[in-house]
């Protein structure tokens, strides 16, 4: 299936709208995690146990979205935006959204 931020697809023509698709995805980052990621904030660097858990949500939201896309019978989705956010005591847990339009093309 086509993913796209783009309205169009270059070299393809939408016969069809199918309407609206979303995916969500929440993850809870485990406790060692967040001591770990605490230290790596402090003394600097990049998190990778964050950025795990953040490419695990954003594929889950993905394949939720296609996945519905596919129900409505779609072959692609377009104008795909993806929203990450926080949520839970003390922002606990990653939560990844995804929206986009079902469109049929050929």
């Amino acid at each position: 299936m086509i993913v796209t931020t783009t309205n169009t697809l270059q070299g393809r023509d939408i016969v069809d709208y199918k309407g609206l698709v979303t995916g969500e995805a929440i993850l809870g980052a485990n406790l060692f995690k967040d001591i770990f990621a605490g230290i790596r904030d402090i003394v600097g660097g990049r998190s990778a146990a964050y950025e795990e858990e953040l490419a695990k949500a954003r594929e889950i939201a993905l394949a939720e979205m296609q996945e519905k896309a596919q129900m409505l019978g779609g072959n692609a989705v377009i104008g795909v935006d993806i929203d990450y956010e926080t949520v839970g005591q003390n922002g606990s847990m990653l939560m990844v959204s995804t929206t986009g339009t079902a469109v049929v093309v050929r």
